[in-house]
């Protein structure tokens, strides 16, 4: 059934038909009490007789509800028969294959949607072209949740309605992870591999995994490589859709977060030269792992190197820093100048910020107000760390305390040196700036010269005047 303009749902004035949205016709439309336009998907008659496709009608509706993100298509309002949502203008990227930085900046913007879902306890299932908006100016809105799944006012396994039941296969072939082809639970790393299933697509303009017939192509899901993405293609794109596609979910990234803030990083200039094949099947990089590990051999190493230099006769200490309670990830290891606190980022349930811990204790405390926060450095007497977050370069005391905002900065790195200045990156393709720690307008202390794409990683020498990077 269709819907001709001027027909009125309630309050809502049919404009246009917009086309097929998943479970339902959407149709732009006039909201005649508040003098805007809007998206209204509709059930058609002959299915809202069906118990299994309402109930997936009215768990789209309760999911985005549920969400409030830039990345994910708002509701308004919803009756028996129609979703009243966010009008977003654009073409989906059914289809699509785009220049390696658009590529990039959608994969970190569907990345912050997906972790903002994560953090509700939404999992997609159903990411696809089909289901990613572009709007005009650049936006990108996740579309379509009438198949995720959501976890239990307990926080338990899902809360399951009649079009989710145990053991069926839920998804879009061509983009469902390992663990969807095979029916068993998923989480937010289900949707981490279809991600990485639509970044490879966009890059080579064709599916990854195919096949000829729906058998053949979940198989390939299940046992093949993706193909190596286009020859020139930068080894760190090429690593972090490596890190989307392991087989198991414990190869994979392990937050949508750190997903987002890579191809962040990525889009906006730290890419690499050359190109790197995906490793085979069996020998994927197990990410969460290899960062605990990383973490823990990091620590070890800077706290020898700080023994070493002011104790050169002792003898050698080893010790294992333990990660907080339910921690996914710990990166950014960074020893205080007196060697005495180990700073460090840790996400836990889905919050990533700064944790404290003195080496002699045995255990960490989370700094509040540092949520997002990257790449912490110390100041030079070991009372203020100086960190990354929101597009900005804050300081926080260690002690504890609301954070304070020095400058605007992009994702990036810091060095602090007694006289309170602070050497740090801008972004991709710029040279490096300077910034009182008071805070202030930045200003260059180095010139690109030909060749270079960007300056970073600055590091005080430690007569605080001159620095490497």
């Amino acid at each position: 059934m269709s819907l001709n303009a001027g027909i009125y749902l309630g309050p809502y004035e049919i404009v246009a038909p917009l086309g097929a949205g998943g479970m339902g016709e959407v149709y732009r439309a006039r909201d005649t009490r508040l003098g805007r336009d809007v998206a209204l998907k509709v059930l058609p008659a002959d299915l809202a007789s069906d118990s299994a496709r309402r109930a997936r009608f009215e768990q789209e509706a309760r999911v985005l509800a549920a969400l409030n993100h830039p990345n994910i298509l708002g509701i308004f309002d919803i009756d028996d028969s129609y979703v009243v949502m966010e009008l977003v203008e654009g073409s989906t990227l059914r289809g699509a294959q785009l220049p390696l930085r658009k590529v990039l900046d959608i994969g970190a913007q569907i990345a912050e949607g997906l972790a903002a879902a994560h953090g509700a306890g939404i999992t997609h299932r159903d990411l696809k072209p089909d289901n990613v908006m572009v709007t005009k100016d650049g936006r990108v809105k996740i579309l379509d949740f009438g198949l995720a799944k959501t976890r239990g006012p307990q926080g338990g396994e899902e809360s399951r309605t009649a079009v989710s039941d145990p053991g069926a296969v839920m998804g879009t072939v061509g983009y469902m992870s390992p663990e969807q082809v095979r029916a068993q639970a998923v989480d937010g790393r289900s949707d981490i591999f279809s991600l990485g299933v639509l970044l490879h697509e966009l890059i080579r303009g064709e599916p990854p995994f195919r096949g000829d017939s729906a058998a053949e192509t979940m198989a390939a899901i299940t046992k093949s490589d993706a193909p190596p993405l286009p020859e020139g293609t930068p080894s760190g794109v090429v690593r972090v859709i490596d890190g989307c596609l392991g087989k198991q979910p414990e190869e994979r990234w392990q937050s949508a977060r750190d997903l987002a803030r890579q191809l962040r990083w990525l889009a906006d200039g730290g890419t690499s030269t050359g190109s790197q094949k995906p490793l085979p099947a069996g020998r994927q990089r197990p990410w969460g792992w290899i960062a605990a590990a990383g973490f823990a051999l990091t620590t070890l190493g800077l706290a020898f190197v700080h023994f070493r230099q002011t104790q050169p006769e002792g003898p050698l200490m080893e010790f294992v820093v333990n990660p907080p309670d339910k921690a996914t990830s710990l990166e950014n290891p960074t020893i205080s100048p007196d060697g005495r606190t180990l700073a460090f980022t840790a996400t836990v349930e889905g919050k990533r910020q700064l944790w404290i811990r003195p080496l002699d204790s045995l255990s960490a405390r989370p700094l509040a107000g540092t949520e997002d926060a990257d790449s912490p450095f110390w100041s030079p007497d070991n009372h203020f760390l100086g960190f990354f977050a929101q597009g900005k370069l804050k300081k926080v005391e260690a002690s504890g305390g609301a954070p304070e905002t020095l400058c605007d900065a992009r994702l990036s790195s810091g060095t602090w040196n007694r006289d309170g200045v602070i050497v740090f990156t801008t972004g991709g393709f710029r040279p490096l700036s300077k910034v009182s720690a008071s805070g202030g307008t930045p200003t260059v202390v180095t010139a690109l010269e030909d060749g270079d794409l960007w300056h970073s990683w600055p590091q005080f020498l430690p007569d605080g005047q001159h620095f490497l990077y």
